[in-house]
């Protein structure tokens, strides 16, 4: 009785584990066109919104980027429609968790730095106007990064994992280095090495 009772323990356990990697195989074979799909949004959106910057205008162009994510999100919804469905598991509710995290963290970081950009936050002597852009995009660089990493870990996918962290760390680096309107080449560049490299080669993958 009780090598029964070890023997349904065992096959439990084989089958959760089975659960869980086709869950994270079908995960990673659907992220191909979301991560290309969102590169793209960024990596056509944040030169246009560097140039308008530079020569009409200012960083009243930011505006745009609620645009992008409209686009994005409209994009991101006709793609999920076609993809094959991937029942609620952990490792959907854990990916989940993880990029709403990132987008509350940055989303409030941008709201921080914007009110201290406009004067509501009398900040503005403590922390240069110019170098307030360089906080952002490092700072999001780092986040993003993280949560790709994160992702990738979850997955199982040494990509993912490997350019969320070039791309965490080196946008970090670089946005230091750069400000105003330059540290949106510098976001183009991360989203080119954690989005589009990644999508690109599980996309050729999935056709094998």
């Amino acid at each position: 009785m009780e090598e029964n009772n070890n023997m349904t323990a065992e096959r439990s356990l084989e089958i959760i584990t089975e659960q869980i990697e086709r869950s994270q195989r079908t995960i990673t074979k659907n992220s191909a066109l979301p991560l290309m799909w969102w590169g793209i949004c960024v990596i056509v959106f944040a030169p246009l919104i560097g140039y308008l910057w530079k020569n009409h205008g200012g960083p009243i162009w930011n505006t745009l980027w609620a645009a992008m994510w409209l686009i994005g999100f409209v994009g991101n919804w006709i793609i999920d429609k076609k993809k094959e469905t991937v029942p609620t598991s952990f490792v959907s509710k854990t990916i989940g968790h993880v990029w709403s995290t990132f987008g509350l963290f940055c989303g409030s970081i941008g709201i921080f730095f914007c009110l201290i950009g406009t004067g509501v936050l009398p900040l503005k002597l403590v922390i240069p106007h110019e170098y307030i852009f360089s906080c952002i995009t490092s700072i999001i660089s780092l986040c993003f990064g993280i949560s790709t990493s994160i992702t990738g870990r979850i997955v199982k996918n040494r990509l993912i994992e490997r350019c969320g962290f070039i791309a965490g760390l080196g946008g970090f680096i670089a946005a230091l280095f750069f400000s105003s309107y330059q540290q949106l080449y510098v976001m183009a560049g991360v989203t080119i090495i954690a989005l589009i490299i990644p999508g690109v080669v599980i996309h050729l993958q999935n056709k094998k």
